[in-house]
């Protein structure tokens, strides 16, 4: 995560922030979301801080950061690939994009690679059902995919760096 100096600044900032929100009520998620944004995800380490400067208990953090998909446990690629599965792409064989994305990216469903560029998930409906099967990376959709579109995509990101 960097030095002890970076991560201590880090920890401070979102002590400040704590003791900020903590004057205002419903505080937790919006403390849940700065530490995301500070440490790019919500490890253990982190949890535990927040359980023990808002003083409630670690279950109600962990449950709250399991529960919305807007948190993530561990860190996610600079790039984040949705593979939409709802009942219009998954008939349209959004499938076959999943695991044509698994095998250009080396990464299984829920993984981030190696090199921390991309992390792969399967989505619900991403509502461009007229498009199926659809992928959105990051903010951009990509539709009407055959598997042998995907290496072609993927190589637009990686060709970005």
């Amino acid at each position: 995560m960097g030095n002890t100096a970076e991560v201590q600044v880090k920890y401070d900032e979102l002590k400040g922030y704590i003791a900020e929100m903590m004057k205002k009520p419903g505080p937790l998620m919006p403390i849940m979301q700065k530490a995301q944004d500070i440490f790019g995800s919500l490890p253990f380490d982190v949890q535990k801080f927040i359980s023990e400067e808002m003083q409630i208990p670690m279950s109600d953090i962990y449950g709250v950061a399991t529960f919305y998909s807007q948190f993530a446990l561990e860190p996610k690629g600079k790039h984040v690939i949705g593979v939409c599965m709802g009942t219009a792409c998954y008939v349209k064989k959004a499938e076959g994009i999943l695991n044509a994305l698994g095998d250009e990216l080396q990464t299984a469903p829920g993984g981030t690679t190696p090199d921390a560029l991309f992390t792969l998930e399967a989505t619900r409906c991403l509502g461009c059902c007229g498009l199926a099967p659809v992928i959105m990376i990051d903010d951009q959709v990509y539709g009407r995919l055959k598997p042998e579109d995907i290496p072609g995509i993927i190589g637009l990101y990686r060709n970005k760096q």
